[in-house]
């Protein structure tokens, strides 16, 4: 088999497994399972083994276990404890553009933000966050074992390629970018966690999609796929609508799973880059897990995704905003500090 073929078929299958699994265990956000499986298999390298999963399984426990150290401070004192979630998602953003943590510095950003603002609401809540997050990444570490085997990658071509580093002074400008995009959306969370808390994993996914996009494409990128991840998102729900159960649920994210492959490996030959199409599933199943467990708690599905949607777009056209505007501050101080021509050269011209 062709290597794309092969490379389409594994994630495909991997996130169809890990959906499959995590709702037939009964996991709390289960639709997080194949949002770690996209993460963790886009990269066509083999999976990790059983140290490795371990060993990262214990930096996500460190990582999201900021969150809860934040939840008593942030009840007690929130103007400090919003100063320092602030540092730390600069922090954050810092770890994964400059030094290449783009996990580690994920799970950072989702513990200062999502685990500390859901730890308002209750301590328990937080911590059922904290095994949510934790079980999905071993659920779909364990979905690559099953299915690595059946579909394996090249040896000449396993081996990752290194993503090239930015400088310090570009890096902070990504970091900061990433702060206040992430920011506003996790103030919001504060006020309303239990409705907003989608919005924060977007806001991240947001964040983290920005520090790869320049902001003449930044419109296109981040606005667009949203659109269309929404757009898949009714699509996906209206063929499930027609026979809803597990297996036809699996069925069709394994379906939808290698199209999106197809475009991420371009098999599909498209004009958008494999980031554009990873916000693309990022959305779906942000809009998509929600609505199922409103399904299943019989609140109106459709109000509540047509609510959800439009924070999500909400917290987008913030984003763009955000890019624009410290695009226009970052290049008015880099014309200021040009040095000025001299007279010889004004009089040679």
């Amino acid at each position: 088999m062709h290597i794309q073929a092969r490379r389409i078929f594994r994630l495909s299958f991997i996130m169809a497994l890990s959906l499959g699994f995590a709702y037939a265990l009964q996991m709390p956000l289960p639709f997080l399972a194949p949002l770690f499986a996209l993460m963790l298999t886009a990269e066509p390298v083999p999976p990790m083994g059983f140290k490795g999963l371990l060993n990262l399984m214990l930096v996500a426990l460190l990582t999201l276990g900021v969150g809860l150290l934040l939840i008593q401070l942030l009840l007690e004192y929130p103007v400090a404890a919003v100063l320092i979630v602030a540092l730390g998602l600069y922090f954050s953003f810092y770890l994964a553009v400059h030094k290449g943590k783009v996990l580690a510095g994920a799970l950072l950003i989702v513990g200062f933000t999502l685990i500390s603002a859901a730890g308002t609401v209750s301590f328990v809540l937080a911590l059922t966050v904290v095994y949510a997050l934790v079980a999905g990444i071993g659920l779909a570490i364990i979905c690559q074992w099953l299915v690595y085997p059946w579909f394996p990658e090249d040896p000449a071509l396993a081996k990752a390629a290194e993503a090239p580093k930015s400088t310090a002074g570009e890096s902070n400008w990504i970091a900061l970018r990433g702060t206040l995009i992430v920011l506003p959306a996790y103030l919001l969370t504060l006020t309303n966690p239990l409705m907003y808390l989608p919005i924060i994993m977007k806001s991240v996914a947001l964040g983290l999609q920005s520090s790869s996009v320049t902001p003449r494409d930044a419109g296109r990128e981040l606005l667009g796929s949203t659109f269309l991840g929404g757009c898949f998102a009714i699509l996906f729900w209206m063929l499930l609508d027609i026979v809803t159960n597990l297996w036809m649920f699996s069925l069709w994210m394994l379906l939808f799973g290698v199209y999106f492959s197809s475009k991420l490996y371009q098999l599909i030959s498209s004009r958008f880059t494999a980031s554009y199409w990873q916000n693309v599933v990022v959305t779906m199943l942000i809009v998509l897990g929600p609505a199922v467990e409103d399904s299943s708690s019989g609140k109106d599905v459709y109000a509540a995704s047509l609510v959800r949607m439009g924070l999500i777009i909400g917290v987008t056209l913030y984003a763009l905003l955000a890019i624009y505007l410290l695009e226009y501050l970052r290049t008015r101080r880099h014309s200021r500090r040009l040095p000025l021509p001299r007279n010889e050269e004004l009089q040679q011209c």
